[in-house]
């Protein structure tokens, strides 16, 4: 078995075993849903909402929250109130009859569509199948124009089966209305039956979802929550998706109207294998093949049939609830629910945002869901790779001789290092330590030398002395290289570099190398700053990347590897549980000083913005108790440069005037005027921009007092750097990101 598919093993059964009966909630998470959605009602995002919690044995929570309308009278929310569902129909109702025609022997998954629709074959789309369809693969297009369903649901329907493909079948996940709307009538073909009424039939009334129904009754009326507003009238009880509307209120993508409690039931015999109160609608088997993820070749996206996985659509999903095996599903309208299989739990949550004006509720379903989850599971724990390959009992390594690049962040979850638990691991051999800068123990602020390490008897070789790059004498007697390191998510942090070094003289001598994945401690700040110049690549600039580049020591191995076309038997052992839109302090993991001067996650946030500046003329901290959080010099005024600043209005920051004297480093023992950074809001942080814009406003008023030429040091991009100082407003200077973010979108682990 290869390493790699070893590691896919450890993985699972990781997951596996963690899998556990959901806990009575915990109050403490569940009021931060309850606040979130508050916030909600009180920014006008949505009028009201109806939150529930189960899981497979009952109802743990159910509360209504505001209002059910505004307008023309206030209504209050109440928790029996029916909701416009939206794109919820594809999951219960377009998928499960489908799912149902198939289990029947009706029709087969991989039967092309043109087998039951011909008119469907037409240009190109002769073999598009069920399945891709289902999975959102077909090539067909979102959906098309209002045009064609003017005369008519024959009309519309002709001209949905002579469209074109918009991209080769299978290749690719682009979410379509269309092609569910084509599911939908499917329904109708096969069965005989319209998708409503096969719905209700085999579904809606053996499970008692009383409230369930397409073109809800007028005496429903009062308890149906309002949606958009049409000339003078609010839409109540009609559909507002205007394509489901003009094929009669009934489609496979949207139309269908419930209450919370009809959505339990469904969740309810999701989770008991396609059964309830002695009712069975789905075999076992066929509600397993429904909610199987199935990832394109690239893993860009995760679906399952009807339901979304882990895809750009999972903001429901939260940063809780497992990725890969929950699912669940969003709706226009402001509706979403999400199953967690594992641990036999879900949430769903209802709101009618239109009827408040939201632009998106996007934020919402991730802060309702975490929390949620977290009520039922317990903050989030992230494993690192060091966590997943110790619980696989090593096997990855099994009767390898290893040589391990580490320093003190290499820890698993408990605080055991990496170091000791290779060192005692009865299948592996660890012969060798390497440090990068700063270190085995992250401490020296200059080069280091090769040592022994005190408890092991291990030589240790500085990979920041002598020589940056593994050597024979290193490597002797080694067929394995492990990299278990903390990365800071930013370019000119030489870790990664490191890493691309070792991974180099790994390919030449035919050593596998081995990434026990970890954090990166600034994802949520995504992709920002200019690439580096390829002619300007250097120890801090391994490789053409932009200032922060959003990805794990995973993720950049995989990218190395590709992109610099190295001959090396690479293995990444991803994190469990580990979501890219975490911050560090929400993994549940240890702070552990990755280097002496990054002291805390918001020194690390800060990092790549002041850090860009550190070889000019100015004291970024270094010496004091707050590196990275304050910079300065003996020449400025603190307190013209922090009105400046501030008049900036930069995303997430706000600037103190100080003063300061480093005890060590740059100015040692000088006062500096200069500013404190207060981070405000790291979500609206961009450091690149404030990094320049830091750097042209010390341009703008001290002239060349500021050693503005070696801001190039570390931007490495020569376009940029001609255009920051002389330009008129620092939020005019701009780069392209496009083909670096399509370069990146390949070798990503996580959503």
């Amino acid at each position: 078995m290869t390493a790699w598919r070893w590691v896919l093993v450890i993985v699972v059964c990781f997951v596996l075993v963690r899998a556990a009966t959901a806990q009575e909630l915990d109050p403490r998470y569940l009021k931060q849903a309850e606040q979130a959605i508050e916030s909600a009602i009180a920014d006008r995002q949505i009028p009201g909402a109806v939150l529930l919690i189960g899981n497979a044995d009952g109802v743990l929570y159910r509360q209504a929250f505001g209002d059910q309308r505004l307008q023309p009278h206030r209504v209050p929310m109440s928790a029996d109130t029916i909701f416009d569902l939206a794109s919820l129909t594809k999951s219960l109702a377009t998928a499960p009859s489908i799912m149902k025609l198939v289990e029947d022997g009706k029709i087969a998954l991989d039967d092309p569509v043109a087998k039951y629709i011909p008119a469907f074959g037409a240009n190109g789309k002769e073999q598009v199948t069920i399945a891709q369809l289902l999975l959102h693969r077909g090539g067909l297009e979102p959906d098309n124009s209002m045009e064609y369903y003017r005369d008519g649901r024959d009309a519309a329907m002709a001209a949905i089966y002579r469209g074109k493909l918009m991209y080769e079948p299978g290749t690719r996940f682009e979410y379509s209305d269309l092609g569910y709307i084509v599911l939908g009538e499917l329904v109708h073909v096969v069965s005989g039956m319209t998708l409503d009424d096969f719905a209700t039939k085999n579904f809606y009334e053996p499970l008692g979802m009383t409230h369930a129904r397409f073109n809800p009754p007028a005496e429903w009326s009062e308890h149906l929550a309002p949606t958009a507003k049409v000339g003078d009238t609010w839409l109540t009880g009609r559909v507002h998706d205007p394509r489901a509307a003009a094929l009669g209120g009934v489609a496979g993508h949207a139309g269908l109207f419930a209450s919370i409690d009809d959505l339990t039931r469904f969740c309810w015999m999701m989770l008991r294998g396609g059964e309830l109160d002695g009712h069975r609608v789905l075999s076992q088997k066929t509600v397993e093949a429904m909610i199987q993820s199935r990832s394109l070749p690239d893993w860009s996206s995760a679906r399952a049939y009807g339901f979304d996985i882990d895809s750009d659509y999972s903001s429901a999903r939260g940063l809780r609830f497992p990725r890969g095996v929950s699912f669940g599903h969003t709706g226009f309208t402001g509706t979403m629910f999400w199953i967690d299989p594992l641990h036999r739990c879900f949430v769903i949550l209802l709101t009618n945002r239109l009827h408040a004006g939201s632009r998106s509720v996007l934020d919402l379903y991730r802060s309702v869901s975490t929390a949620s989850a977290m009520a039922l599971l317990g903050p989030v724990q992230v494993y690192t790779g060091i966590d997943v390959l110790e619980h696989g009992k090593f096997a990855a390594l099994d009767g390898r001789r290893v040589a391990l690049i580490t320093n003190q962040t290499g820890r698993d979850r408990f605080g055991k290092s990496t170091i000791d638990l290779l060192h005692d691991a009865k299948n592996v051999q660890l012969v060798a330590l390497l440090s990068p800068e700063h270190g085995l123990v992250g401490k020296v602020d200059e080069k280091v030398a090769d040592a022994t390490d005190a408890k092991t008897g291990l030589p240790v070789y500085s990979l920041y002395g002598d020589t940056r790059r593994p050597t024979d004498a290193m490597l002797k007697g080694v067929d394995t290289i492990v990299f278990d390191i903390q990365d800071v998510g930013t370019r000119f942090y030489t870790y990664i570099t490191t890493l691309g070094y070792a991974m180099e003289e790994a390919g030449k001598r035919h050593i596998r190398f081995v990434v026990l994945d970890r954090p990166n401690p600034i994802g949520p700040v995504g992709v920002s700053g200019p690439i580096a110049d390829a002619d300007k690549l250097s120890f801090t600039a391994y490789q053409p990347l932009p200032i922060t580049h959003g990805m794990t020591v995973g993720e950049l191995a995989r990218m190395f590897k590709y992109e610099q076309n190295l001959d090396v038997d690479l293995a990444i052992v991803p994190m469990v549980e580990y979501d890219r839109a975490m911050w560090y302090d929400q993994t549940g993991l240890p702070w552990i000083n990755p280097s002496p001067n990054l002291r805390n996650p918001t020194q690390a946030v800060l990092y790549p913005a002041i850090g860009l500046l550190e070889f000019t003329n100015l004291s970024v901290g270094r010496g004091t108790d707050e590196p990275f959080e304050r910079l300065g010099a003996p020449w400025i005024d603190g307190r013209k440069l922090a009105l400046i600043l501030n008049e900036l209005k930069l995303p997430g920051v706000r600037f103190v005037p100080i003063t300061f004297t480093p005890e060590s480093s740059k100015f040692a023992n000088e006062v500096c005027g200069g500013v404190h950074i207060e981070l405000i809001d790291r979500t609206a942080f961009r450091p690149a921009r404030t990094g320049l814009s830091i750097a042209w406003t010390l341009r703008q008023l001290f002239g060349d007092q500021f050693d503005a030429a070696n801001v190039q040091k570390l931007l490495v991009n020569d376009e940029v750097q001609a255009t920051w100082p002389a330009i008129d407003d620092p939020a005019k200077v701009s780069w392209n990101l496009d083909d670096f973010m399509k370069r990146r979108a390949r070798y990503l682990i996580y959503r």
